[in-house]
């Protein structure tokens, strides 16, 4: 299911020939990208950078990808960079892209039947009781918030997230995450359900927009001239690895490693937080 032989001949060719838009003028700073072939890319997306163009948003994943490969990421002819699944912009991690219809529907089809085996790590306020456990609740759109969705009794489709303890800390949680169903904001809405909402989360856990190493060290104090410096203040929330079969019918396993923040939140969590 490969593209054609001239898959990166077309792509330069259409540039040289006026092939100008918004998707090949787009490239800012470079995406990590963890895996590249003739069907499918991997990227390792940055917290903060919407997965595609919309409404307000100066720049996209999407866009900026292109750019980088130098696709377009619009029309119907390909090769060209598709969409295969999103994330949330403050949500960093493993995206994936086809670069042609046939790869991106083989992709998508195992997505729209869960068949990707998706881990996420979420930092998490609170600790829970059990070591693990599964959460089996529908989800639709909150009733009286645009923003939001929300767990409801009727009229919810069916969404399950599977999570287990990954390290403790005495506020905090660091929580492996299933989900088994790809609906919007899943792992945040039954997280927040079952009262371990993501330590930062400006929808389901506002009011904590920062964690800040004065929160948890012991006799750590802030100097009155000098504004502390948070230690992240974004959603704690990362898609450390996908599984997924290829067009060419191989099994694939993409990892993208814990982010700068994340990691050095962990850090001074392990280190004074136990």
């Amino acid at each position: 299911m490969g593209s054609p032989p001239a898959f990166w001949q077309l792509a330069s060719n259409r540039s040289q020939t006026g092939f100008h838009n918004r998707c090949i003028m787009a490239g800012r700073h470079q995406l990590a990208i963890l895996h590249e072939d003739s069907d499918v890319v991997a990227i390792d997306k940055p917290a903060g950078l919407a997965a595609i163009p919309g409404r307000g948003e100066p720049d996209s994943v999407l866009e900026r990808l292109a750019a980088q490969l130098n696709l377009p990421c619009s029309g119907t002819q390909d090769p060209r960079l598709r969409v295969v699944h999103r994330l949330d912009k403050d949500t960093s991690g493993v995206m994936l892209f086809a670069t042609h219809l046939a790869a991106q529907r083989h992709l998508s089809h195992q997505f729209q039947n869960n068949t990707v085996q998706k881990e996420y790590l979420a930092l998490v306020a609170g600790r829970p009781q059990q070591t693990e456990g599964e959460i089996d609740a529908p989800i639709g759109p909150h009733p009286t918030s645009p923003r939001r969705m929300a767990v409801l009794k009727h009229g919810g489709r069916p969404a399950r997230t599977l999570w287990k303890v990954e390290r403790a800390f005495r506020e905090f949680t660091l929580l492996r995450v299933f989900p088994k169903t790809g609906k919007t904001h899943q792992i945040r809405v039954h997280l927040a359900h079952i009262g371990l909402p993501l330590a930062i989360d400006p929808i389901y856990n506002p009011g904590n927009g920062a964690i800040f190493l004065s929160q948890f060290k012991r006799g750590y104090r802030v100097k009155h001239d000098v504004d502390e410096r948070a230690l992240i203040e974004r959603l704690t929330l990362h898609a450390e690895r996908l599984r997924f079969v290829d067009p060419t019918g191989h099994p694939r396993e993409m990892i993208a490693a814990l982010p700068k923040d994340l990691r050095a939140a962990l850090n001074m969590l392990g280190k004074y937080a136990m």
